[in-house]
């Protein structure tokens, strides 16, 4: 992506990571439009107990205090994540937009995408570690048909959003490790919409922009036990001040703003190994989603409201427990299950291009030790959506309304790489 090759140097892993991230069309897996496959790794335990986790330099996006648990002298992970995500409507009583055909039911609204992650991380000393991060932090991408019953209130959405974060972490005793870190984000956010100009006649309706903005995150791990580590870990706010277009085809082009504000979250979590074969891993979220209420756009040259897009998102939790087996000196089995609440508080809330629902994961994965420098993480996750309805108006001025009655039906599976380095 090009505003990512201005931020980074020329260097041959660089140039690999930008490449990846290139080739991404994010898809959530996580409630809202949320990505929780930030590492490969973790894929496999359903994400349980992350924020306690201390294997491998991807732990940084989770807690950045598990920093000072890593070797010393440089640690590298590099992992992609294949999501195939599928979305389908069934219409279930639509009343029609006045003067035109119903439509069909979109096709699968869903797809498959590559996300990638990288990290690296350095021992400067015993206590005193840094590392820095490259993830697609929140992302969705959903698209119909252009005929879909729905179209009027959105066929197309797509957010992207690619996050940079150099940390720092300090061991404070044997006991206590603290993290802190920087995060640069990147937003772009597409949406259209079949827009009613006249009787029969509709054209499609674009809003796009993108913005820069800063957070910062937080970390602190406790090892009570050789046995025993619990992690807690903060991620701020990102407020986006986004700049770009509306755009009604032979119709209007305006520039327009609009504000959107990534929520903030809460882990905590817990590692606590049983014997030398069994770890139980174990966690609970907290993410602000109330902070999404309405985004509205408007025009840069008058200031007045042009367009908004109303979700009125509620704060969500998440749970989620695993299970790490020693198969073998080489070997390490994952197991785990997450159950993942959506912000979405209604049917009425419930719009055609975030359709989100409470979703269950079951995960499966392993690590393979290839050398005592590096080793190879697999993992694959199914997600159970909760099937869900929408019960969505749309008022578009004079007698251009409708209200879409429908039952969303989906599903998304996840498999995992990670190679990690330490030398």
């Amino acid at each position: 992506m090009s505003y990512f090759t201005r931020l980074c140097n020329s260097q041959t892993l660089t140039l690999l990571v930008l490449s990846l991230f290139s080739m991404t069309e994010n898809a959530a897996n996580a409630a809202g439009f949320a990505l929780q496959n930030q590492n490969g790794a973790g894929n496999g335990n359903a994400f349980a107990g992350a924020a306690a986790s201390a294997e491998d330099a991807s732990l940084l996006i989770f807690n950045p205090a598990g920093l000072t648990y890593l070797p010393e002298g440089h640690s590298l992970s590099i992992a992609g994540t294949v999501l195939r995500r599928s979305v389908d409507f069934s219409d279930a009583g639509t009343t029609p937009m006045p003067t035109f055909a119903l439509g069909n039911n979109g096709g699968d609204g869903g797809g498959t995408s590559l996300i990638p992650a990288a990290y690296y991380a350095y021992a400067i000393s015993p206590r005193l570690r840094i590392g820095v991060g490259l993830s697609p932090t929140f992302g969705n991408k959903t698209e119909y048909d252009e005929s879909f019953t729905g179209r009027f209130s959105g066929y197309f959405a797509e957010i992207q959003q690619i996050n940079i974060n150099p940390s720092l972490a300090y061991r404070l005793n044997d006991t206590v490790s603290l993290g802190f870190g920087l995060n640069y984000a990147r937003s772009e956010v597409e949406f259209r919409q079949m827009a009613p100009v006249a009787a029969a006649t509709q054209r499609i309706a674009t809003l796009k922009g993108d913005d820069d903005a800063w957070g910062y995150n937080l970390g602190v791990m406790f090892q009570f036990s050789p046995a025993t580590r619990v992690g807690l870990a903060y991620r701020s706010r990102i407020k986006f001040h986004l700049e770009g277009q509306q755009d009604i085809q032979g119709v209007l082009n305006r520039n327009i703003k609009a504000a959107l504000e990534t929520p903030d979250n809460l882990s905590l979590a817990l590692h606590q190994r049983l014997d030398d074969r069994w770890d139980i891993l174990a966690d609970v979220t907290w993410t602000n989603w109330s902070s999404i209420k309405t985004i509205t756009a408007t025009s840069v040259t008058t200031g007045l409201p042009v367009a908004a897009l109303s979700f009125n998102f509620r704060d969500t939790y998440r749970v989620g427990i695993g299970a790490n087996y020693r198969l073998n000196d080489a070997w390490k089995l994952r197991f785990g299950t997450a159950y993942d609440k959506t912000p979405v508080p209604s049917t009425a809330d419930r719009t055609m291009t975030l359709p989100d629902a409470d979703r269950t994961w079951l995960s499966v994965g392993a690590r393979y030790t290839l050398s005592q420098q590096s080793s190879l993480d697999m993992g694959y996750s199914h997600l159970f959506f909760k099937k869900v309805a929408t019960e969505r108006g749309v008022a578009l001025g004079g007698p251009f309304t409708q209200t879409i009655r429908g039952n969303f039906d989906a599903s998304a599976d996840l498999l995992s790489v990670q190679y990690n380095h330490n030398f």
